[in-house]
């Protein structure tokens, strides 16, 4: 007959249940305050400095009445762009938290391998924030492009495959290109403009297994739509009209947030 070796350990483990609800029933404990108890009365618990969670949480749910770190602060910023949309004071509070989070002053820090990844809760100082950095920029796209680009870049440094980010670069020149009148200024900036979107292709190119697999000989509508004004603007006829096929050849199979721009390239290139 076979024993049941787990007999044992399973009546420990009962006996070590029933020791614990009697030390809870005879222990006066604190009522539960969401937020504050589990924090600060658990030992268990390990000293905050965690991965920033960067999505939106609802303000109201936080119950906090001064911001106290970058996080907050961030959030806070968030609570005015989306939902009072005071854009003044969501930028003095992204501003703060980037200040708390900052690449240059060390108070946070890149994640660029999995070993540093798996600290956990021991990564001192805290691993950099992006979505901060990504809200600021655009806000400040047209009042002070030059600043958005730099936000841009750092948002790059903190995650260099985070689609959108070169665009949004491309797109801070082109507006500074078709702004200035000093041509040397203009030619300097759509070059940079062409620099960035190119940089934004080659996060996601097409490939021959791609091709093959769904018929695409183009990625990214918008960027080759973008890239063939800037060319226009640079007099590059040649190159305009190639990004224009190319546009028109990623539309084909994902048409186009503003379908008339379709329309609109078939024209230019005589179709």
């Amino acid at each position: 007959m076979r024993t049941n070796t787990k007999f044992p350990t399973t009546l420990g483990f009962l006996a070590a249940v029933s020791l614990g609800l009697l030390q809870a029933q005879t222990t006066t404990t604190p009522p539960y305050v969401p937020g504050v108890t589990y924090q600060t009365a658990n030992p268990a618990y390990p000293a905050r400095n965690p991965f920033y969670f960067e999505g939106k949480v609802d303000w109201d749910l936080l119950k906090i009445t001064t911001p106290s770190n970058a996080w907050e602060f961030a959030q806070r910023g968030i609570h005015y762009q989306d939902d009072l949309e005071d854009t003044s004071s969501a930028m003095a509070d992204y501003t703060t938290a980037i200040s708390m989070n900052d690449l240059g002053n060390g108070s946070c820090q890149l994640i660029t391998s999995a070993a540093l990844a798996s600290q956990g809760t021991n990564l001192n100082p805290p691993p950099c924030m992006f979505t901060v950095r990504l809200r600021l920029a655009y806000l400040q796209r047209t009042t002070n492009p030059t600043a958005a680009i730099s936000l841009f870049q750092e948002v790059l440094q903190i995650d260099p495959m985070r689609l959108g980010v070169n665009e949004l670069i491309g797109e801070t020149y082109q507006a500074m290109g078709e702004a200035t009148t000093d041509p040397v200024a203009k030619t300097s900036a759509l070059q940079k403009a062409v620099a960035a979107f190119k940089a934004e292709l080659a996060l996601s190119p097409v490939t021959p297994l791609a091709t093959q697999l769904t018929g695409d000989q183009a990625n990214n509508a918008h960027v080759h739509w973008s890239l063939s004004e800037v060319y226009t603007d640079m007099g590059d006829s040649a190159d305009a009209a190639s990004e224009l096929g190319l546009y028109l050849q990623a539309t084909k199979w994902h048409s186009d947030t503003y379908p008339w721009r379709i329309n609109l390239a078939n024209k230019r290139l005589g179709n």
